[in-house]
């Protein structure tokens, strides 16, 4: 810890990555306080906006695909999953200096200041909402609604059992973006696509947890890994089975067919071999099924993509 506190580096930050190594060194304080160094969390906000943009696509079968669309969401996922880290660390800063895995975080360990924390928050707020002006203005509003969600999520960790549910509200909203940015609506399709996504994102976080459980209950922070105990891995296999058949409903209810129904067995043997190998004591194993879902994400997006190419 002694080294990863001298050189800056985050604890639980994969070695190697490009902040480390490429960035410059003013910077990277402010690029690991948003998650930059560790990928994983803006891919996991993108895809229910790529999925659901390509679901889209299948419901409009006369109507070319906007790849421009999915290009602004990949840099609005960025940017709002790095805004959301860094109001995150804002308010757990307090929190993240009591677990190991967080302690060396940049507000904790001292690199970065409230005040500056604050200023980047606001440019990260601003690139994201740039990114979302240029939708049709529905959109527009749905997605400032989504500000309410990011707001509350931090704390639902001191009041609820269930803050991967509040988790899930916030980063399957894009669910429901990337219907209302081809339709300006929001229809049973999204509704459906955005119910599934919330219980992918609770089976997933639920993994995540379990790497924190020990600090989790020392200083009397709340989780779905904490709340199921022994019983974690019959929680996740839950929620990932209701996230299919949720899925499932969503896309027949688009227009898919046979073509989605095989092409997306591919997320369910991914989601399938997570709960199957899944160590609740192995911190590592934890982490590396959590990552996992990246591959889902992609896999649901092709199958939706392949239905209509078909």
């Amino acid at each position: 810890m002694q080294s990863e506190a001298h050189d800056g580096r985050v604890a639980d930050a994969p070695r190697g990555n490009w902040v480390d190594h490429f960035a410059p060194p003013r910077l990277r304080p402010f690029l690991r306080m948003a998650r930059l160094d560790r990928p994983i969390g803006y891919w996991l906000l993108f895809w229910p906006c790529a999925f659901s943009w390509a679901m889209a696509g299948l419901a409009r079968p006369g109507v070319a695909l906007d790849y421009w669309h999915l290009a602004l969401f990949f840099i609005g996922a960025i940017a709002m999953r790095g805004a959301g880290c860094v109001f995150n660390d804002i308010v757990d800063r307090n929190i993240d200096t009591r677990v190991a895995r967080t302690r060396s975080r940049p507000i904790p360990s001292g690199q970065v200041g409230v005040p500056q924390a604050l200023a980047f928050l606001v440019l990260l707020g601003l690139i994201g909402l740039a990114v979302l002006l240029q939708f049709n203005s529905f959109t527009i509003w749905l997605g400032i609604a989504s500000l309410a969600l990011i707001a509350i999520y931090p704390f639902m960790k001191r009041i609820t059992w269930w803050p991967q549910l509040f988790l899930g509200f916030a980063f399957s909203w894009g669910a429901l973006i990337g219907w209302a940015a081809a339709f300006g609506s929001v229809d049973l399709p999204a509704l459906l696509l955005y119910a599934g996504s919330i219980a992918w994102v609770i089976g997933y976080d639920t993994i995540y947890a379990l790497q924190d459980r020990e600090d989790d209950a020392l200083i009397g922070v709340k989780s779905t890994a904490r709340l199921f105990g022994n019983r974690a891995r019959a929680g996740v296999a839950v929620f990932y089975v209701l996230a299919l058949l949720l899925w499932l409903w969503a896309a027949f209810s688009a227009g898919s067919g046979v073509v989605f129904l095989a092409s997306s067995l591919a997320a369910a043997v991914l989601l399938g071999w997570q709960v199957a190998t899944l160590d609740p004591a192995n911190p590592a194993n934890c982490l590396a099924r959590f990552k996992a879902n990246s591959w889902v994400g992609l896999a649901l997006t092709l199958a939706f993509w392949f239905e209509r190419l078909i």
